[in-house]
């Protein structure tokens, strides 16, 4: 490939923490002819030096990185690279993260388990400037504005925050407060506010049930 094809391709820059993963879709994404990876980051830190160091013209995120929450990293880059397209690609269910994903800066949410032809589209209509989400994650979030009100119907999980989410999905996973507060580069004390908070808006009693619900509900996703 010539000097000039490549510098006609659009860049993108990885961000996830699964070598393997990266690989295998940087193959597919560097087939295309308008398409190329420029790099990869596996954390928030590395992924924000990588955006100022190689000037990507897009970011694909995944949800879960090591010590950071994909969606606080994606507010992190719109801060920072407001005109900067953000696509997320995860394992996780769309239908808890694509909404909160857009609200972040994101243009699209895609799952792994999507076709790769699926992916390369999203990846061409987040390029130019357009909204990607699967057809059934599109109709569940249209479903949600239901009655004359136009009031959007509120699951448990809506109620928490981004950070509570993120805290409620590494209690799932099995760490503990300190674990936690360490991951998210945070304050013991501010984890247990955030475990507080998490318990009264999902109406859990105590501890017990708290990581009960947070292990179901991570084990759902899958």
């Amino acid at each position: 490939m010539t000097h000039k094809a490549e510098h006609n391709k659009k860049r993108i820059l990885m961000i996830d923490d699964h070598p393997m993963v990266v690989e295998g879709l940087a193959q597919l994404i560097n087939r295309e002819p308008d398409l190329m990876v420029c790099g990869q980051a596996q954390d928030a830190p590395k992924a924000l030096q990588a955006i100022e160091t190689l000037k990507p013209d897009m970011t694909i995120v995944d949800i879960s990185l090591n010590g950071t929450n994909g969606i606080e990293l994606i507010k992190d880059i719109k801060l920072r690279h407001c005109e900067l397209p953000v696509l997320v690609l995860s394992a996780h269910d769309e239908s808890i993260f694509a909404e909160r994903s857009l609200r972040a800066g994101a243009g699209g949410y895609v799952m792994k388990l999507e076709a790769p032809d699926n992916l390369m589209n999203a990846i061409r209509r987040v390029l130019n400037g357009e909204i990607y989400l699967s057809a059934k994650m599109s109709g569940k979030m249209l479903q949600k504005y239901v009655g004359s009100s136009g009031k959007p119907m509120e699951t448990s999980i809506d109620r928490l925050t981004d950070r509570e989410v993120a805290v409620l999905q590494l209690i799932g996973l099995g760490h503990g407060t300190r674990e936690i507060a360490e991951q998210l580069n945070l304050s013991v004390k501010t984890i247990e506010t955030y475990r507080a908070h998490i318990m009264e808006k999902l109406d859990l009693k105590n501890a017990t049930e708290l990581v009960k619900y947070a292990i179901q509900w991570v084990q759902s996703q899958y």
